[in-house]
């Protein structure tokens, strides 16, 4: 005999834009939502009866209708209103999942001072939350930002490693360190200043990794961590994910040239993966 086991379902990649408007400037956010519940809905599997299911179409539009009229300026506030909207008015969900990303539209600078209604996509990185809750406890948040992409031409090397005999990778002590940052954070406290937090992180993180002397990309990840933890009390852990993005020195030797360090082939498939918690 068999029986329905874990499940959730929820509505995906609901875009939403959002302009605020102050007397003298405007707010642009883009968001990118996904809701996912979980509770009583056993019956619609296996019987087909979905009496206790909330349409996906229905989620969309509470998005876009909340936002409407929400005060939240963060999507750490934006997630947790979504979600106790949903728990209130949903008796059959035990528990709300919503995640967003949010693009890093900043003001546009004109004449050294920001424009005050024209703005300018900073990066590829994306600000992101994970907010999970329950009719019970508290709401669990972790904050993040994905493909943070940077890169450092010097203050990098990597020496002294395991070889055996599939070892073909030369010790180097200055090479191009290229990576795209995803970190995540958990809070020590609830409802901490998730905005101000953020710019403190990330401004921790890039600090770091530019004057770091890297002697591998798991010692930087490491610091990196372990300088945001100090900047920030309010953090109990971050878990950084830092591939390494290869720039291969090209052979010019076929052409009769050298190559000091001068010209790459930029690799990031295959690229190698580090990852870790680091935690108070």
């Amino acid at each position: 005999m068999v029986r329905i086991g874990a499940n959730q379902y929820g509505k995906s990649r609901v875009r939403l834009s959002r302009i605020t408007r102050h007397g003298d400037r405007h707010d642009f956010q883009e968001w990118n939502v996904r809701v996912l519940l979980r509770g009583d809905f056993d019956d619609s599997f296996t019987k087909a009866d979905n009496n206790n299911i909330l349409p996906t179409d229905t989620m969309k539009n509470t998005v876009y209708s909340l936002a409407r009229d929400s005060r939240t300026m963060t999507i750490e506030e934006f997630a947790i209103e979504l979600g106790d909207y949903l728990l209130q008015s949903n008796t059959q969900v035990i528990e709300i999942t919503v995640e967003i990303s949010e693009r890093a539209w900043k003001p546009m600078i004109v004449d050294s001072r920001p424009e005050p209604q024209t703005f300018k996509l900073e990066g590829p990185e994306l600000q992101t939350v994970l907010a999970i809750g329950t009719r019970s406890g508290p709401w669990s948040v972790t904050s993040g930002i994905d493909g943070l992409t940077i890169l450092k031409t010097t203050k990098s090397g990597f020496e002294g490693y395991l070889k055996d005999k599939l070892t073909t990778l030369k010790p180097v002590s200055d090479r191009i360190f290229g990576t795209s940052v995803t970190a995540t954070w958990q809070f020590s406290s609830p409802n901490p200043p998730y905005a101000a937090l953020r710019a403190q992180v990330v401004s921790t993180l890039l600090k770091e990794f530019a004057t770091h002397d890297s002697k591998s990309v798991q010692h930087t990840l490491f610091d990196m961590g372990k300088a945001a933890l100090a900047a920030a009390p309010e953090l109990a852990r971050i878990t950084l994910i830092m591939p390494n993005l290869h720039h291969l020195l090209a052979d010019l030797s076929p052409f009769g040239q050298d190559n000091p360090n001068h010209i790459f082939v930029p690799i990031d498939e295959p690229h190698g993966y580090i990852e870790a918690v680091i935690e108070r």
